[in-house]
């Protein structure tokens, strides 16, 4: 058996150097609980960004046994001296952005036409449906493409902006007839919301590469005057929203969201060069959940899966939806490895998996008979595709949420982290072992020679 890769020096305490770009991912079908790990590093950054999806990505942070939900916020603004940023990227319901901001507040923390038309489309797929949130996501990013959509700068020049909207709601009146809409009472609205918001509205592609390169003044220095070229002034943290398998090029598509919730999103949603991402984190939950129809090969359609859900609370930060639950799939943890290419892993909930005597990992598929090389590309094929799983023996029994150092876990849960680690070739470096903020187990990370 070969020995698990050794893990990439990330520090969790220190701060970051200026320049340094991190990225947290979903690796999976989204709710790995991304936000924990983004908690545990966002002290170290002074930047903490979102580069896609909408409302419909939901990351929950407890701390002191007290819920913190987001939905279109970075959720690294619980570290009060980073810098917030929502990139070019994300598609953004202002109502919903501005009950967020109220929510946490509240809490100590200091389009609708889209989301009619949403809840229309999946009427008008009949069962064929997708599953998706009905948050307007994919009608947004339909309106980008078709270049009818609204910019949140738009807010900035409001005397124009009504004609803007009128121009957006009639192509969306051209397609779907059976939705009214009171124009002149949500431009209203929406004057009301851009005088709250203009302060904080900028060019984030311009903020970025100023944080991260010294920005176009770096250029002009560099151009022969002998002028020093800036230095970084800032380093940057990027949540990535929902997941790989749900990344609209690279997913189970059609069963997936409308944005690229893979590495490419930070370029296309954020305007960072790929040359200065410096560590890629990929977040893996211990076992596999998707909300929403599609594809699931390792999906437990039995009490196993009944139990993974009631003991791991499965259920959606956004929608409250129940998660379909099933066996941890490293044969599509590899293939989401090769789009992203993981510098390290943070594996969540391994104490759910303490409620059960054995546990499996898939470790590939056979479609009628033959090892399959890739993850398939076609549902049909993934459809058929039968999963050739490793049975280890579990830890049945024993309490692990109080657990913080890796000598101190049970040998069988070491084991199949080492397991994972194996099949995946990436070093698990961070592990989650309850829902509260301090509830992680941090490996001594072994500079890679």
């Amino acid at each position: 058996m070969a020995s698990p890769p050794r893990p990439v020096a990330i520090p969790t305490g220190t701060p970051a150097p200026p320049g340094e770009v991190l990225v947290v991912l979903g690796a999976q079908w989204g709710d790995e609980g991304k936000g924990k790990l983004i908690d545990l590093l966002a002290s170290r950054y002074d930047m903490v960004a979102r580069c896609a999806g909408g409302s419909n990505a939901g990351h929950t942070i407890v701390v002191n046994d007290v819920k913190y939900a987001f939905h279109l916020l970075p959720s690294g603004l619980l570290n009060p001296h980073a810098t917030a940023v929502i990139g070019n990227g994300v598609v953004v319901h202002v109502p919903s952005l501005m009950k967020e901001l109220t929510s946490l507040e509240a809490q100590g923390i200091p389009h609708p036409s889209s989301r009619v038309v949403d809840g229309l489309r999946e009427v008008e797929r009949g069962a064929a449906k997708i599953g998706t949130t009905k948050k307007g996501v994919g009608p947004a990013y339909s309106s980008k493409a078709n270049r009818t959509g609204l910019r949140v700068g738009d807010l900035r020049q409001f005397r124009s902006f009504p004609a803007a909207f009128r121009r957006s709601l009639a192509s969306k009146h051209k397609r779907f007839h059976a939705f009214d809409y009171d124009v002149k009472a949500e431009v209203a609205r929406y004057y009301e919301y851009a005088q709250v918001l203009e302060p904080n509205i900028t060019d984030t592609v311009a903020l970025m590469a100023d944080a991260i390169t010294g920005g176009e003044r770096a250029v002009v220095a560099a151009g022969g005057d002998g002028a020093p070229a800036p230095s970084p002034s800032a380093s940057v943290l990027v949540e990535g929203a929902n997941a790989a398998l749900l990344d609209v090029d690279f997913g189970t598509y059609p069963y997936v969201t409308s944005s690229n919730c893979t590495i490419g999103g930070v370029s296309t949603g954020l305007g960072i060069p790929p040359r200065h991402i410096g560590h890629v984190v990929g977040i893996v939950k211990a076992y596999t959940t998707r909300v929403g129809e599609g594809p699931f090969p390792t999906e437990l359609l039995n009490e196993l899966g009944e139990r993974l859900q009631r003991v791991g609370h499965e259920y959606g930060t956004t929608t409250a939806r129940p998660r379909r639950c099933g066996w941890l799939d490293t044969f599509m943890l590899r293939y989401t490895n090769s789009v992203n290419g993981y510098t390290a892993v943070g594996l969540t909930k391994l104490d759910v998996l303490s409620a059960f005597e054995t546990v499996k990992i898939g470790t590939g598929y056979t479609v009628r008979g033959r090892r399959c090389a890739y993850y398939p590309a076609s549902l049909e094929t993934i459809g058929e595709a039968e999963v050739v799983y490793e049975e280890l023996p579990g830890w049945e029994g024993v309490d692990i949420t109080q657990t913080r150092t890796w000598e101190a876990l049970p040998e069988n849960a070491r084991k199949y982290v080492e397991r994972v680690e194996q099949l995946m070739g990436v070093a698990v470096q961070w592990i989650g072992v309850g829902p509260g903020r301090d509830a992680v187990i941090v490996r001594n990370p072994v500079p890679t020679a």
